[in-house]
């Protein structure tokens, strides 16, 4: 669904559930979190934090990362570089307004222990894990590099599975159904079974899901007449498996394997020029994303201390096909000139090239093994020591593979037409025999390596047992690699060349936490994020050189350096009235240096990286729980960020509108909701009501004042769902989007055509949850 787009942030932290045969309480549920990596309560953490259990994701039917914007403020998404909103896979989250489209990523994602975080390399985005037998999600604001490491830059989102009980044998199903306004049908299944094999030593947890996406965007020919209906649909799986063995009291060996499959059948964009959810296009852009993290985990209690040992490895092969023909064909035939301008091409073949049509077959692949040891004092006690501490150290080795084909369909047959030979050097300039080989107009083969290796620790002192002071740290050093190479006509002469350059960083952290008694904490903490360098996929002069004369180059640079930035944030924790209300905010300033951004040279439609400019990002956070009445929670949550540019190093490197004042593309200034949820018995059923509505601020999708997509309108939605449990079934009916807002949220432009998103229409369903 569109929403997997919609690039922005929309925010809601809802208080109520629907586990089957819950439990009421007039108390605000309380989280827990391994922010630190030890499990604690958020509210004795100094950072800002958002924990979503997984039965809140159940009944706000959040299927993925990208809906998770609605219920975490200050999360936005972004397109890689290149994609303009491409799809399932293709987009880059941020947290705080640290977005930036080109080089490393700037949020650590996590899959368990697993890390799964991939730059943005060649318009691959962020993995994109759905929320299968989730325990929680949680989202860490603010620098998190002394623990995560580099890429964390915003901050890191953490996908806690549900661990294998050892003493509970459980089986549960969900089922959803759902329509969509115009569009086609909606459907989700999975079933989880939780098998204690020895008692209180051995488990098994089993699930499966399979969830489809109904489209509502048709495509049409040139006449309008429709080709295909709901192309825009989504058919996912996942599988998770995990063992629990616990030999001894004191060691627990958790192995376990995640796989997901997201088959989308095309992108949910629509053309402008065209009656409302209807997309000409030539070729159709399908994309398959498969997942797959098997990782080891062992926990020992040693005594004095506790040793972690997280072994991962995770796999992720994405092939998907962008439509070309605005790029390749129509660039092929800018290279032919007319006979009216004294060359040898009749108008008329310059025109039937530019009309071909043509496909970008992208073939990635990404594959990492991770090794992480670490050594943690057990919990703070006034009675043993002042002290607590926590050390490691972690390896990973991450290797990417792109294989790209740009086929432009019939091109040498349609200059054999005009009686033409394709490989006429006076006919196409550099045009030799061998350059079209079965029609392709460009091959690539990319690999990257990226190696890493750190130790990190932090120390907390106890001044009182109401006041502690924070000091970590991590050094890193790492070494990036690209071996590339590419051939045929749109290649320029080709190119067959290697690159390798080299990082290290020192990201120290300080805080200071003070529970000024035991319901009210206030915090302040200083830490630094980074992110990696790495090298630039070749830059063709032979078909740049204008483009990169006008950036004051002669050739595209063959790296870019890292960088980095210090955040500064001040914020509350504090429960009032018995825990029946809580309130959490916090303020936060972002000074970020040396910014890695992507140049797009608009002529020969290839982009580079370069670090070009220096921004800062201030706001706030906010999120506020009540339970005024039994049965009755209101929640009310939101954020504000001001993301701009602070100089013009970004536009004296070539970077269009990177001036100072400038807002940092695909970060939405504000986003708010409010919700409130009833619960209470129908004839001893008991049952609730719910209903939430979210906003979303303006943004701008680039910094070039010229491009459709500059301006993002601001828009809001509302949602809403009723429920009854009867003994181990949960029946709910909901309503997404229920006023059917269709506010175009974006409008890039490719090529010549500007493309419509929107949130996904009135979908009206039904759920079916049983526990046994």
């Amino acid at each position: 669904m569109p929403l997997r787009r919609s690039l922005m942030a929309l925010a809601v932290l809802t208080a109520y559930s629907v586990p089957v045969l819950a439990q009421q309480s007039d108390e605000i549920e309380v989280v827990n979190v391994t922010a630190q990596k030890r499990k604690e309560d958020p509210a004795k953490v100094a950072m800002s934090i958002s924990a979503v259990t997984g039965s809140q994701l159940q009944a706000e039917h959040v299927r993925d990362i990208t809906d998770l914007t609605r219920v975490v403020p200050n999360i936005s998404f972004t397109a890689a570089s290149g994609n303009g909103g491409a799809g399932p896979g293709t987009s880059n989250v941020e947290i705080r307004g640290i977005s930036s489209t080109a080089g490393a990523a700037t949020v650590g994602i996590y899959l368990g222990d697993t890390p799964v975080t991939v730059g943005n390399v060649y318009t691959m985005g962020n993995v994109e894990p759905r929320f299968f037998d989730i325990e929680r999600v949680e989202v860490l604001r603010g620098p998190q590099a002394t623990l995560y490491g580099a890429s964390s830059m915003g901050g890191t989102i953490k996908f806690v599975p549900v661990e294998p009980d050892l003493k509970e044998r459980e089986f549960t199903t969900y089922s959803e159904v759902s329509n969509t306004k115009g569009g086609s049908a909606n459907y989700a299944l999975n079933a989880v079974a939780n098998l204690p094999l020895i008692a209180n030593e051995l488990a098994l947890r089993l699930g499966v899901q399979a969830q489809h996406t109904g489209g509502f965007i048709n495509q049409v020919d040139g006449d309008g007449k429709v080709l295909a209906n709901n192309i825009n649909q989504i058919n996912d799986q996942e599988f998770r498996a995990a063992l629990k063995w616990k030999p001894l009291r004191t060691l627990t060996i958790t192995p376990s394997l995640y796989y997901q499959r997201i088959d989308a059948k095309d992108i949910a964009a629509f053309n402008l020029d065209l009656p409302l959810y209807q997309a000409r296009k030539q070729v159709r852009e399908p994309s398959i994303d498969r997942l797959l993290t098997p990782s080891v985990t062992v926990n020992w209690d040693m005594g004095p201390v506790d040793l972690t040992s997280t072994t991962s490895y995770f796999e992720r092969k994405f092939d998907r096909t962008q439509n070309g023909s605005a790029y390749n064909s129509y660039s092929l035939s800018t290279f032919l000139t007319s006979t009216e301008d004294g060359g040898k091409a009749p108008p008329a073949l310059i025109d039937a090239v530019a009309g071909l049509p043509s496909a970008v077959y992208l073939n990635n692949q990404v594959r990492q093994v991770a090794q992480e040891f670490r050594l943690a004092s057990h919990p703070y006690d006034e009675k043993v020591s002042p002290w607590t501490w926590l050390a490691g150290t972690y390896f990973s080795n991450q290797h990417t593979n792109v294989i790209e084909n740009d086929p432009i369909f019939g091109v040498t047959d349609t200059f054999k037409s005009f009686g033409f030979d394709i490989a006429d050097p006076d006919l196409l300039p550099g045009a030799h025999a061998g350059q079209f080989p079965n029609d392709n107009s460009f091959a690539g083969a990319f690999h990257f390596r990226e190696k890493q290796s750190s130790v990190f620790g932090e120390v907390n002192y106890y001044f009182a047992p109401q006041l502690h002071a924070t000091v970590g740290a991590r050094y890193l050093k790492a070494n990036t690699t690209l071996s590339q190479r590419n051939g045929n006509y749109l290649a320029g002469a080709g190119n067959n060349s290697s690159a390798d350059t080299s990082s290290s960083a020192f990201t120290p952290k300080y805080a200071l936490t003070w529970e000024i008694n035991p319901t009210n904490t206030v915090y302040t903490s200083v830490a630094k994020g980074f992110r990696l360098g790495g090298a630039n996929i070749y830059v063709p002069p032979t078909t740049c050189g204008p483009d990169l004369a006008a950036n004051g180059i002669d050739k595209g640079p063959p790296s870019y350096a890292p960088d980095s930035l210090w955040s500064y944030e001040v914020g509350s924790k504090s429960r009032f009235f018995g825990n029946r209300v809580s309130v959490n905010a916090d303020v936060f300033y972002v000074k970020w240096s040396n910014i890695q951004q992507g140049v797009y040279l608009p002529t020969c439609a290839y982009t580079y990286n370069a670090n070009a400019g220096d921004a800062t990002t201030k706001g706030f956070e906010f999120d506020i729980k009540a339970k005024p009445l039994s049965g009755l929670t209101l929640s009310a949550s939101g954020g504000y960020v001001q993301a701009e540019l602070s100089n013009n190093r970004g536009l004296e490197n070539g970077v269009v509108g990177a001036v100072t004042g400038a807002r940092i593309q695909g970060v939405p200034k504000y986003n708010a909701a409010l919700t409130a949820s009833y619960n209470f018995s129908v004839a001893e059923y008991p049952s609730f009501v719910m209903a939430g509505m979210q906003w979303v601020g303006s943004s701008h999708g680039s910094l070039d004042p010229s491009q459709t997509d500059y301006s993002r309108p601001a828009y809001h939605s509302t949602d809403l769902s009723a429920g009854v449990t009867v003994g181990s079934f949960a029946y709910t009916v909901f309503v997404k989007n229920a006023f059917d807002t269709d506010t175009l949220i974006q409008h890039p432009q490719v090529a010549s055509i500007v493309q419509g998103y929107r949130l996904a229409p009135r979908s009206i369903g039904f759920s079916l949850a049983t526990k046994f």
